[in-house]
């Protein structure tokens, strides 16, 4: 299969600074593919130069076979963009935004209501299509956002951020809409910084730093770079903390290996055979009279993938606390390094708040000819 998206050498200044910096990635069909990085990374500016919405300084930008630069119009004709904030209208309903995208797209008035309707049907919004979007949550406008990108039927969806200011309940929603356009065939590229939802969406996963892709892999292969399975053992109170902890040594590993965390009573050690030892670690431990909370086989994260890439040190000030409870995982693993947000890349940059300049249909960010 080609390739969607083939960026070679990508540069993009804005006076100063150096957003894209001879990017060169490769986004391949038939798979979700999440572009990871801090603040000021240059995911946007990626996002945007694939949307034909800015133009590059140098490099080549191949989008589904066109030259972005030299064939705009034929790559906006093929792509649907979700920005970072819906960009729906709050006094019409959800039907009306759909069908007035619909329109702008070239659509007939009826073929724009049965696209608006089967669209509305896909992202879960039939029963409130009828309502103003002003009375619709934040994630049912997110949702609504996601379907004025699909009513043109694009090969392509962008989703720059997709779930930034979402409360819990509302990312799952959305995260179960897309998992539903990929099965139906929507191709999708896009950008986070939320390390739980790369790893729940993306078969593909490329880490950008300053303008460049450090990193790119299956989620798996990333994690397999920086260490080994660890067994995580949480007790019940603080006094079988240290017998938990002469268990984990007996595991093999020596007196450095084994990671303590007093204050939630959590220790763990690196295992080469992780799913082996675990029955050995939990007989030793009930052997020893140590009262379990918990104990898991736990992989690496890919937060610490990007730890180990980029040297950035999680619980630092620029951290930002991600959201807690998704996906029904145990108290345990909510608070893991998972679910943090990403910090602002190392040359301190913030990304500018700006509104999307207005797509060639005058919707922002719209993927219309």
């Amino acid at each position: 299969m080609p390739d969607l998206i083939e960026a070679t050498g990508l540069v993009k200044r804005f006076r100063k600074i150096t957003a894209l910096d001879g990017l060169d990635l490769r986004v391949p069909a038939g798979q979700v593919t999440a572009v990871l990085g801090p603040n000021g990374a240059g995911k946007t500016t990626f996002v945007r130069a694939v949307a034909t919405l800015l133009r590059p300084d140098a490099g080549k930008l191949q989008v589904l076979g066109h030259d972005a630069s030299g064939d705009p119009m034929a790559v906006r004709r093929m792509i649907g963009l979700a920005g970072q904030s819906a960009a729906v209208e709050p006094t019409m309903t959800g039907r009306e935004n759909l069908v007035m995208v619909a329109r702008l797209y070239g659509q007939g008035h009826r073929q724009a209501r049965v696209a608006a309707a089967g669209v509305l049907e896909r992202i879960g919004l039939s029963e409130a299509a009828d309502r103003p979007v002003k009375t619709y949550s934040g994630g049912m406008r997110r949702r609504l956002d996601l379907g004025a990108s699909l009513v043109g039927a694009p090969r392509l969806l962008l989703m720059d951020e997709p779930t930034t200011g979402l409360d819990p309940r509302s990312c799952i929603e959305l995260w179960d809409a897309i998992r539903d356009l990929v099965a139906s065939g929507t191709e999708v590229l896009l950008t986070t910084q939320y390390l739980d939802e790369a790893d729940q969406l993306a078969q593909r996963i490329v880490i950008v730093e300053a303008g460049k892709v450090i990193a790119e892999g299956t989620p798996a292969e990333l994690k397999s770079r920086v260490g080994l399975d660890r067994i995580e053992v949480h007790t019940r109170d603080a006094g079988g903390l240290e017998a938990a902890v002469t268990v984990l040594r007996g595991l093999g590993a020596g007196n450095n290996d084994v990671e303590v965390d007093t204050a939630t009573r959590r220790a763990s050690v690196p295992c080469p055979d992780g799913p082996a030892l675990l029955p050995a670690a939990s007989a030793g431990l009930v052997g020893a009279g140590v009262g379990i909370e918990d104990i898991t086989l736990r992989r690496p994260t890919l937060d610490e993938v990007f730890l180990a890439l980029t040297g950035h040190h999680a619980g630092g000030p620029a951290w930002r606390a991600c959201r807690p409870a998704l996906c029904g995982r145990s108290s345990a693993n909510r608070n893991s390094p998972s679910h943090r947000r990403l910090p602002h890349s190392a040359s301190g940059r913030r990304r500018r708040s700006a509104r999307r300049p207005p797509g060639p249909t005058g919707r922002p960010g719209a993927g219309a000819p």
